[in-house]
């Protein structure tokens, strides 16, 4: 197998903008980031926009779009593939020259009845056999033609895989693919290939559907005498079921996450992990995946998305996360699920108070819930099982609580001393004190400790709800 240690590392994610990107196609391009980043080398984008009729600029958008969220920063322009196909015609003509690739004039009728009598032999797969492919040019017609590549009739084409091993295919299972349209176009088997080695990438990460077209794109390489690049063919990931990953499991598209309230961090995370694997390793930086990132931890069976997992990962990064960097965050998410902002002051409250919300959350919509103390406006109007704890004998309390935090130190310590101070000398602990000002502050009955909500919202704000609630 080919070393994995190059100076010269470059990789490279080549999405198809026919759609939104899927889960799968962000762990591909996540595993070629980190494998480049981690060694110093360069991480390309390219999109493969050859299919004129199902590529759209918004599903390129989509794509661009979906990478930024995700935290994967890519080098240079991107590369369309459409643009770069007077290039790719170039290189079917320079096979020609060669010797490497030849015109074939064989009709589509022709071409099926070749096939319809290889069936009738018996033959399940029939190989196409052009008869131009030694013909002499000078019996060549003045019609339609296309160029084929030459492929090896014996023998065995060897795939030396970083992740799927030693795969071998029997050469005459392979026929001279086209490479060039009748019409000048390009196919899609030599555009990737001319694109891979005009880019300068040395690794090819991508999904195990792609393993076949390796042997035919191998050919090409050594057709034009270039250097073979590092072949790394991870499996897909299916649903819980072990089915492949389908709309029936869930969400599939990058973008439905971000609109679902999980952090860029923790999916990351979750996605590095989905297939890969380093010792007991579970939860850790892009930084920390970088320097320990190989392909012969990618495992060959399909990895099976499991959401409790990512919601635990996600939890952890919520926690880990710098409370400024989580409000940045938090208001994209709003932005992607459609949802008004936030406003100046609903920030100036939620980050003191993330301290006591991010250890408790997993989710930005859970963050939100648990925040809805430091977001909610005068007068908060309590649940029916918060109101039941504003009696009268809880109101007289509240109401002998506002002189008190006039003038007090606005730190937990000061306040958890004049909240016990206050509980004894009406006789009661702290826990039935504690409802009424949960009722007062946040209108509920489960909320953050009272202390942790008064210092995020502040003095005033504190003293005119529970002055509201008094009355």
């Amino acid at each position: 197998m080919r070393s994995e240690a190059r100076s010269d590392v470059v990789t490279r994610f080549a999405p198809s903008p026919t759609g939104y990107l899927h889960i799968g196609g962000a762990r591909t391009a996540l595993f070629n980031w980190l494998f480049a980043r981690g060694r110093g080398g360069k991480f390309l984008l390219r999109i493969e926009d050859t299919d004129r009729e199902r590529s759209t600029p918004a599903a390129t958008e989509a794509i661009l779009k979906g990478l930024t969220w995700l935290g994967l920063d890519w080098d240079g322009d991107v590369v369309s593939q459409f643009e770069r196909k007077d290039r790719h015609a170039e290189v079917a003509h320079e096979m020609l020259a060669r010797g490497t690739a030849y015109k074939c004039f064989s009709t589509a009728a022709e071409i099926e009845a070749f096939r319809e009598a290889e069936k009738a032999r018996g033959v399940s797969y029939p190989v196409f056999l052009s008869p131009w492919r030694d013909a002499d040019p000078s019996s060549h017609p003045d019609a339609p033609y296309v160029i084929r590549m030459k492929a090896p009739r014996t023998g065995e084409t060897v795939i030396d895989d970083q992740v799927q091993g030693r795969v071998v295919i029997k050469n005459e299972t392979l026929d001279d693919m086209i490479v060039l349209r009748s019409d000048g176009t390009p196919t899609y088997m030599l555009a990737v290939v001319v694109d891979d080695h005009d880019m300068g990438v040395t690794h090819v990460i991508r999904g195990d559907d792609h393993l076949n077209n390796a042997a035919r794109q191998q050919m090409v390489y050594d057709a034009m005498g270039w250097t073979v690049p590092v072949w790394a063919h991870i499996p897909l990931i299916h649903g819980p079921d072990g089915k492949k990953l389908s709309k029936r499991h869930g969400a599939t598209g990058l973008e439905e996450y971000q609109a679902m309230g999980y952090p860029a961090s923790g999916m990351r995370n979750y996605l590095t992990r989905l297939g890969w694997a380093h010792g007991d390793m579970e939860i850790f930086t892009s930084e920390e995946a970088m320097r320990v990132f190989t392909l012969e931890g990618i495992g060959r069976a399909p990895a099976r998305l499991d959401f409790k997992k990512l919601e635990n990962t996600c939890g952890h990064h919520i926690a880990m996360t710098e409370d400024a960097a989580l409000l940045h965050e938090l208001e994209g998410y709003l932005a992607a699920a459609g949802q008004p902002g936030l406003t100046v002051q609903q920030r100036t409250r939620l980050v003191p108070a993330m301290a006591a919300l991010k250890e408790r959350a997993k989710t930005f919509p859970e963050l939100l819930e648990k925040a809805q103390f430091a977001l909610a406006e005068r007068p908060i109007v309590p649940d029916e099982k918060a109101a039941a704890s504003l009696d009268t004998v809880s109101r007289g309390i509240l109401k002998s609580l506002t002189p008190r935090l006039q003038n007090a130190s606005w730190t937990k310590d000061t306040l958890e001393t004049i909240l016990n101070e206050i509980a004894a000398e009406n006789g009661i602990g702290f826990g039935k004190l504690a409802a009424p000002l949960r009722a007062a502050l946040a209108g509920r009955s489960v909320t953050p400790s009272v202390f942790d909500m008064m210092l995020a919202i502040g003095r005033d704000e504190t003293i005119a709800r529970l002055s509201d609630a008094a009355a």
